[in-house]
């Protein structure tokens, strides 16, 4: 078995989180943060936790299905915490962690930009339609 030196493991670690290599584990996680549902829960817990159906109401279109399968994509990646109180009905609340605390300006950002840019974005698509009749 050959040794490797501290460069070439460097070199191994740099490339096993590199986006561009088709079997990164980054490329995962940016499956998941791209995600419009992902985007708009992180958005909607930014000022704290919230229930799963004040989500439901302040995420307008989102499936209860779609809802779950999201909330619980992000707990697994440690970007939000499920907390369930004992009482009657149980309460469950979500809330981000520090992890995805750090993540939820970048998101933030990209939403911010999406609504300021949606005319432009909105007058390219009419360009770029009315080109390709």
């Amino acid at each position: 078995m050959a040794t490797k030196t501290a460069a070439q493991h460097r070199e191994l670690a740099k490339q096993h989180y590199d986006a561009y290599i088709a079997e990164c584990p980054t490329r995962q996680l940016l499956d998941r943060i791209s995600d419009k549902w992902v985007s708009l829960i992180l958005a909607a817990l930014a000022d704290g936790p919230r229930r799963y159906a004040e989500l439901n109401r302040i995420i307008a279109g989102v499936s209860p299905k779609m809802l779950t399968q999201t909330l619980r994509g992000l707990e697994r990646d440690g970007l939000l915490e499920r907390r369930v109180t004992a009482e009657v009905p149980v309460r469950v609340d979500y809330e981000l962690t520090p992890l995805g605390h750090s993540l939820q300006p970048v998101m933030s950002a990209v939403k911010a930009w999406a609504e300021a840019r949606m005319d432009d974005v909105l007058a390219a698509r009419a360009h770029y339609d009315s080109n390709r009749q």
